[in-house]
C-alpha cells in the first residue's frame, strides 16, 4: 500500500446504487478522514490563492459541507443552493434536466450582491445540470464566479464542458471513470 493517499484514494465505490450498471462515488469517507478532509479542503483551496473571493456557493447537498470548510477558511459568506421548498425566503429558481426528469434549485434572492466574487462548491460533476442551474442563478444576481470547484470529475458524461462552454473555470481534485 501506498505511504502517501491523494484524495481518490478516500473515496470509496459503491457498486449499484441507486441503480443497477452505476458506480457510486461515495465521499462521506473522504469526509469522516480528518487528514483526507482537510487534503481535501487545502486542494479545493489552493488554485485561488490570492484571488477574491466574496462569497462560497455550495451546491446540495454535499456541496454545504465542502463549502461551508472552504467560506470558513477565506473568511467569507456561505451561500446555499436548494432544492425547491426548502429555503425560507424569498427566492428565485432555476429548473434543469436529469438523466430520470427535472428538478428545480432555489438561492434566496438576496444571498449575493452585484459584482461580488463567487466559487461555486459541489462534491461531484457529472451532467452539469445542477451546477449549471447553480450558475444562472448566481448570474441572475449579478454574481461573477471566478471559478467552479469539486472533488470528483465523471468525464464520460460531459459536464465539465458544458461548464467551460458556459466561459466558466472548472477545477477538479480527481476523476473516475464509467457512470
Amino acid at each position: 500500500m501506498r505511504k502517501n493517499k491523494d484524495v481518490k484514494d478516500y473515496i470509496r465505490t459503491i457498486v449499484d446504487f441507486p441503480h443497477e450498471g452505476i458506480m457510486f462515488r461515495d465521499v462521506t469517507t473522504l469526509f469522516a478522514d480528518p487528514r483526507g478532509f482537510r487534503m481535501a479542503i487545502d486542494q479545493m483551496l489552493h488554485p485561488f490563492a490570492g484571488e477574491r473571493i466574496d462569497k462560497v456557493v455550495g451546491l446540495e447537498a454535499r456541496g454545504f459541507i465542502m463549502g461551508g470548510a472552504i467560506a470558513h477558511q477565506l473568511s467569507v459568506g456561505f451561500v446555499p443552493v436548494r432544492k425547491k421548498g426548502k429555503l425560507p425566503g424569498t427566492t428565485i429558481s432555476e429548473e434543469y434536466t436529469l438523466e430520470y426528469g427535472e428538478a428545480i434549485v432555489e438561492i434566496h434572492d438576496d444571498a449575493i450582491q452585484p459584482g461580488e466574487k463567487i466559487l461555486v462548491v459541489d462534491d461531484l460533476l457529472a451532467t452539469g445540470g445542477t451546477a449549471k442551474a447553480g450558475i444562472k442563478l448566481i448570474e441572475r444576481l449579478g454574481g461573477e464566479i471566478i471559478a467552479c470547484s469539486f472533488i470528483i470529475d465523471l468525464p464520460e458524461l460531459g459536464g465539465r464542458k458544458k461548464l467551460e462552454d458556459m466561459g466558466m473555470n472548472v477545477s477538479v481534485l480527481c476523476e473516475f471513470d464509467g457512470l
